[in-house]
């Protein structure tokens, strides 16, 4: 039997987002993660980037309770196509692209990172870089072949069609710590007391690894066994109590985590307040010396106040838009070549070269680099890291969400500021948000973000990937833009009602 992966992605709701395909696990079945791998692969064939049969495609996942049978799903598509299949476990995502991205193949990441547990995804890497929305056509335009008897009337693997999993390849993960152990100096940590959030983050130990091999005194703290969705973006509020907590009972330089596949970081002070990532980022490429700046236009503007930087590109929510961004940076002849987002993922475009040693791109979400580069930073300048924040122009941006927001709700919300004309979307936001004035802006280059005469900033989007609509937000305090959050949530929690 044939299937269209178009078809599929309506039938089944399991669509692409800024961050691959996502869904429910019950909607993403072995049929469908077979599916979608062969057509992305089929797409690679089309495109020219994928020739050789027997190339490696490489497969790996999270720690959520559905990953293991997907991964086995992508990994028998891969094998029917007439390419190796290389299990590469449960390793971070930047892990396994770094691995693809050195070696030339394709990897398939199977995570839904941050979102709850009854729900998964696929985020599919090219031979040559992350997919970007220009690969996306291509992709769900693919027919595909679904070998007869392969899949039972459930759609999982019929009894006796073993999927092709294979032992576990620890290269890519090896290479992945020798990356920080091999670039940055031995034990330039030194004496710093580290606290790592392991929770469920699939690179909980790595983390560890790294820092430690660095020179840190590292404690693991919160490690569990159940899949916690820690979103690194919308802090959940048991988890700024819990790190409030730990820097509190204990003497830590810093803590971090990071999200569930490990590519978004989690960095907090010493005194347990978690930096906002896109604050993080500014401080990063700071660090890194950067020339170009790529970041979604939710981000702090605080990275055009600081002056820092030679250019900074804004761009839509998500990494690929990013990564577009960094490759048009990169065609110009810029020298360092970075970006970020408001989740923490830090993107490198241009390998570094410090004393001899180089560390190589790895243009997707990275959660280490930027650790141990606001680390290195604040030991640098003889500052803690909540002294190091207070160096940046006083912009504090914060973000929250409305979940179980339908895409039809969201989308109608979206609509009320987009009638065509602009004198009523101002009013209809000014009345809407009462407080904070007139209406001086409307950016839709991602969602509605308004800019009111006071300066503050209410950027409205719906989700890529999830039925959820956040809502970020910019103000000159951090109280004042907590207690705009809070108002600008009330306002979208009523309107999408």
């Amino acid at each position: 039997m044939t299937a269209a992966i178009q078809e599929l992605m309506q039938q089944t709701g399991v669509r692409f987002g800024t961050s691959g395909a996502r869904g429910l696990a019950t909607q993403l079945t072995d049929l469908v993660a077979y599916a979608y791998t062969r057509g992305f692969l089929q797409y690679l064939e089309h495109c020219g980037e994928l020739t050789v049969p027997g190339t490696p495609v490489a497969v790996a996942g999270d720690l959520r309770p559905s990953t293991g049978r997907i991964m086995a799903a992508a990994l028998r598509a891969a094998a029917d196509l007439g390419y190796q299949p290389v299990n590469c476990g449960r390793i971070p995502s930047p892990a396994l692209a770094l691995a693809g991205f050195a070696g030339g193949f394709p990897t398939v990441m199977v995570t839904g990172s941050h979102i709850p547990a009854d729900r998964n995804g696929i985020k599919f890497n090219k031979c040559s870089g992350e997919v970007l929305k220009s690969d996306e056509a291509g992709i769900c335009g693919q027919q595909v072949l679904i070998p007869e008897g392969l899949f039972d009337a459930a759609v999982h693997f019929a009894p006796g069609a073993a999927p092709v999993v294979g032992p576990e390849d620890t290269t890519a993960v090896q290479r992945y710590v020798a990356r920080y152990l091999e670039f940055f100096p031995a034990s330039c940590l030194h004496g710093l007391r580290l606290g790592v959030y392991q929770h469920s983050a699939v690179g909980r130990d790595v983390l560890v690894k790294i820092l430690r091999g660095l020179g840190a005194e590292v404690t693991p703290l919160g490690r569990s066994d159940t899949f916690i969705p820690v979103d690194t973006e919308a802090i959940r509020p048991e988890d700024v109590a819990l790190a409030r907590q730990w820097a509190a009972t204990q003497p830590f330089d810093a803590l971090v985590s990071a999200d569930g596949d490990s590519d978004r970081p989690l960095i907090s002070d010493e005194r347990g307040e978690w930096i906002r990532g896109d604050v993080a980022g500014i401080l990063c490429a700071r660090f890194l010396g950067a020339d170009s700046v790529s970041t979604p236009v939710s981000c702090n503007s605080a990275v055009e106040l600081c002056g820092w930087f030679q250019e900074v590109k804004r761009t839509k929510i998500g990494s690929p838009f990013v990564v577009s961004s960094l490759l048009d940076a990169a065609r110009r002849g810029l020298n360092c070549v970075v970006g970020y987002e408001a989740n923490g993922g830090f993107l490198l475009n241009s390998p570094l070269h410090r004393d001899g040693r180089t560390l190589r791109a790895l243009p997707t979400r990275d959660a280490v680099l930027p650790m141990i580069s606001l680390l290195l930073l604040a030991r640098a300048e003889g500052r803690t890291l909540s002294q190091l924040v207070s160096t940046l122009p006083t912009r504090f941006t914060a973000s929250g969400l409305v979940k179980e927001c339908p895409v039809e709700k969201s989308q109608a919300l979206l609509a009320r500021y987009d009638t065509g004309e602009d004198a009523a979307d101002r009013t209809a936001l000014a009345a809407d948000f009462t407080g904070l004035g007139p209406v001086t802006d409307i950016d839709r280059t991602d969602g509605v973000r308004v800019t009111f005469a006071n300066g503050e900033v209410v950027h409205l989007r719906p989700s890529g990937n999830a039925p959820e609509f956040r809502c970020y937000n910019e103000a000159g305090s951090e109280a004042r833009v907590h207690e705009l959050g809070a108002a600008a949530l009330a306002v979208v929690t009523r309107l999408a009602r």
